[in-house]
């Protein structure tokens, strides 16, 4: 079963969008914004909260990465609006990097004033290796304005040890740690996942010698077994950090779990119109759904 699940994801991105859009369901929110804050509504009634992605990244024109820095400002005031409990994580190619670091400095500088003028969150989402650097540079840029500015941090580059050093340092260092997605060579990557789930150990850890706060990001259950332990037997605070995880990822009532033991959860959860590479991404970590949603369509009602 599941070779014909992997073999049905594997045709998925040569059919056509409305044949795939049931199979990305369950990991994107929807198109529009509206759809999404439902969800988030959704996901703040069972006690978790949220942050939220406009699905989108290498953005090319100027007039684009300022048409998706406007979306993101309305959404700042959307949430404050509707009461969320919900901040938002946004890529920084997708507002022009690719462009120039100026041109995403001054869009990130835009949202950063929108979100100090809501009192909320902005997390400055990592993306592959050949932009660390000059992501960083905008996370340090955002902070000099607003204290509330979080980054990532991905746990197989062999660099984020030191990164965590240097760059918990600064008053309130808020950072996700995640493993890392993006196909990177071994000499700036760890390959052995054994070895990424000790990294990943070891940069709460550094993280909460630091002072800072933890965003820990993963739905590997044996990580976050090891996680908890860890926890009670420093006896860290609960307001130290959270759990975090993807939209739509099946956790087999884990997160309930956290919730009721008095932890905080929250969702990440990706919407927009560029949903189909994403949900492709998603499908192949969790083949299974794939041969769950074909039998639903084809099921008698």
């Amino acid at each position: 079963m599941i070779i014909i699940d992997s073999l049905l994801i594997s045709t998925l991105k040569y059919l056509p969008k409305w044949f795939a859009k049931p199979f990305a369901a369950p990991y994107v929110a929807g198109e529009t914004e509206d759809e999404v804050v439902k969800q988030i509504k959704r996901i703040n009634k069972k006690r978790m909260s949220a942050t939220v992605d406009i699905l989108g990244e290498h953005t090319k024109s100027i007039q684009e990465a300022k048409l998706i820095t406007s979306q993101y400002c309305n959404l700042y005031k959307r949430i404050y609006q509707e009461s969320l409990d919900c901040n938002i994580s946004i890529k920084p190619t997708h507002l022009g990097l690719d462009i120039s670091i100026e041109e995403a400095k001054q869009n990130f500088l835009k949202i950063t004033k929108t979100a100090k003028m809501y009192s909320n969150f902005l997390r400055i989402d990592m993306e592959s290796s050949n932009v660390t650097d000059k992501t960083f540079e905008i996370f340090k840029y955002c902070k000099q304005h607003y204290s509330q500015v979080g980054v990532v941090l991905q746990a197989y580059l062999h660099r984020t040890l030191e990164d965590v050093s240097k760059l918990s340092s600064s008053d309130g260092f808020n950072s996700r740690i995640c493993k890392g997605i993006y196909k990177e060579p071994t000499s700036l990557a760890i390959q052995d996942q054994n070895i990424i789930n000790e990294n990943y150990l070891n940069i709460a850890k550094r993280m909460y010698q630091m002072g800072a706060y933890s965003g820990f990001a993963t739905h590997n259950q044996s990580l976050i077994d090891d996680l908890l332990s860890w926890i009670y037997k420093e006896k860290v605070p609960k307001n130290n950090f959270e759990f975090q995880v993807l939209y739509g990822v099946p956790m087999d009532g884990r997160l309930e779990y956290l919730v009721d033991n008095g932890f905080k959860v929250r969702v990440y959860v990706p919407y927009g119109k560029d949903w189909f590479d994403y949900s492709i991404r998603r499908l192949k970590e969790n083949p299974n759904i794939a041969g769950y949603v074909l039998k639903n369509l084809f099921k008698k009602n």
